[in-house]
């Protein structure tokens, strides 16, 4: 579990089946005879369960499974989405929501927030991490057992609509009533972007939206002109998105003319995408960090920038998504993403992984990874040589499977140590945080970044006693432990939750294997890359 493991009002989780997106588009009537006997079919059977079934039937709901059960026969990213989650799932991809902006802990059956988030009608507001919602309007929400979803739809809706929230500060011991209008909320894809030593700088994406190229764009604007001179773009557990954004971000690294990815339909129509070489960092050392959940998108962005010997992959093989959805609608709310083309690499790669009618197997390869030794051996890492491919600079690169990275990050950790690195990203260490941090929040309100990183600004030792006794009420605990990886743990979510995704990503990224091997091969490249 990770930090966005949280039922976070602010955010809607990607998965690698969502993935890579050309857009949405209506699709226009066409006779087709054996469409129309089908049609017919399955219009005549609706219509006998309708009226003769023995038993009453939703036949919406009815209907809603046959094309749940057709589409799961196709690929593994074909998805049916119903019209419940269509405007979830359309608002993660758009880069904002409507509602109050805030993240919040169910604590004792009562709304806790976790965090104001910055931009949205809350924070204008003055409503305040650790202020606990207690009524909405006329709708009590503490001591009624209800789900995260009934809590969050009653906090959202559109914007300019009014709210009033009755809340309790415990930093006054009071009760508040805080009136509000509803209001556009930023999801923010770019969750962090700072300056490391030696002039890099850093950018997290964490999928790829409609607001994604903006974001990064604006990043990349702000760290050149703090100094940074080579750049680490980290993709790791980045399952994808919108096609555009790929493109737009991979433009920013090549030169004029540069392929940047080529796409195939069923019908064997090819389009090829060109770097325009107006990008903003097209010279200056550049890293790419993966892994085994970086997918689709994310695999646009480093393939191109491998194939075009523009920079170095970094971390682990990725997950292996070589095709392209578009979304498409079905009446009533429903729509259909559906795989209508294959992208290849510009070499010509197509790094789709194998798949069959088994969809959990295929989700699954990361624990076969682990079982077949590829996580800690690179050359246990399955190597079709019909599928080997020279870049312009006749490095052989790969396609069947993912993208295998130039420069390799073995995972040595023992299963012990394992097991602590998820205790030590869960929601139960965030839980534990939010409670602490709540027994006297104003102690902590001049906290800075800078104090987290370089100071000592908790009881380390009670604070570390503390965590392990929140665990094994929780029937969780650390095996041996080294005591100050859980002290990093636990200042990570002190910054998330006081100060946001720069903070968290900035204290976890000082020990981090990944970030110092990308740090180490970056100062061996020359700026102009010479394989």
């Amino acid at each position: 579990m990770k930090k966005n493991d949280l039922y976070l009002f602010a955010i809607v989780l990607l998965s690698i089946g969502i993935g890579y997106l050309v857009g949405s588009k209506e699709i226009p009537s066409q006779f087709n005879p054996s469409r129309s006997l089908n049609t017919e079919r399955l219009d005549r059977l609706l219509e006998y369960i309708s009226n003769d079934y023995v038993d009453e039937v939703n036949t919406d709901s009815l209907v809603g499974k046959v094309i749940e059960d057709i589409v799961n026969k196709l690929d593994p990213h074909s998805v049916y989405i119903p019209a419940s989650q269509r405007q979830s799932i359309a608002e993660n991809m758009q880069g904002n929501f409507e509602g109050i902006g805030v993240s919040f802990f169910m604590i004792r059956d009562t709304v806790s927030i976790l965090r104001v988030l910055e931009g949205g009608p809350s924070e204008a507001a003055g409503i305040l991490a650790g202020d606990k919602i207690l009524i909405a309007d006329n709708d009590t929400l503490y001591q009624k057992n209800y789900a995260s979803e009934r809590i969050i739809k009653t906090l959202k809706g559109p914007s300019d609509t009014q709210v009033t929230l009755t809340i309790f500060r415990k930093s006054k011991n009071k009760t508040l009533n805080i009136d509000l209008k509803r209001g556009k909320v930023p999801l923010r894809s770019v969750e962090s972007y700072y300056m490391l030593a030696n002039n890099v700088g850093y950018i997290k994406i964490n999928r790829f939206s409609q607001t994604t190229y903006e974001e990064f764009e604006s990043a990349t604007k702000s760290l050149l002109a703090g100094g940074m001179k080579k750049m680490i773009l980290d993709l790791r557990d980045n399952p994808g998105g919108y096609l555009s954004a790929a493109r737009e971000i991979s433009d920013t690294f090549l030169d004029k003319d540069q392929t940047i990815v080529m796409t195939q339909t069923n019908k064997g129509k090819k389009e090829r995408s060109f770097a325009t070489g107006s990008g903003i960092f097209r010279e200056g050392g550049l890293v790419i960090l993966t892994n085994g959940q970086s997918a689709s998108a994310s695999e646009i962005v480093a393939g191109a920038v491998q194939d075009n010997d523009r920079g170095w992959v970094i971390g682990r093989r990725t997950f292996g998504k070589g095709l392209v959805q578009q979304q498409m609608p079905l009446g009533g709310g429903d729509a259909i993403r559906l795989t209508t083309a294959r992208y290849f690499t510009p070499t010509g790669r197509s790094i789709q992984k194998p798949y069959g009618s088994n969809h959990e197997t295929y989700y699954g390869g990361l624990s076969q990874r682990f079982e077949n030794g590829e996580m800690a051996d690179e050359k246990k890492i399955p190597i079709a040589d019909s599928l080997a491919f020279k870049t312009p600079k006749g490095r052989t690169v790969y396609g069947g499977g993912g993208i295998i990275p130039d420069v390799y990050i073995p995972n040595n950790k023992s299963e012990e140590e394992q097991w602590n690195t998820y205790v030590l990203k869960s929601s139960l260490v965030n839980n534990f945080v939010f409670n602490r941090l709540d027994e006297d929040r104003g102690k902590y309100k001049k906290l800075s970044e800078d104090d987290l990183l370089n100071g000592q600004i908790i009881d380390e030792l009670e604070w570390y006693k503390g965590l392990k006794e929140h665990l094994e009420k929780n029937g969780m605990q650390l095996n041996n432990a080294d005591k100050s990886i859980a002290i990093s743990s636990i200042k990570a979510y002190i910054g998330f939750q006081l100060l946001g995704e720069n903070a968290y990503n900035r204290i976890n990224n000082q020990n981090d294997e990944f970030i110092k091997q990308a740090i180490q091969s970056l100062d061996s490249m020359e700026l102009a890359i010479d394989f």
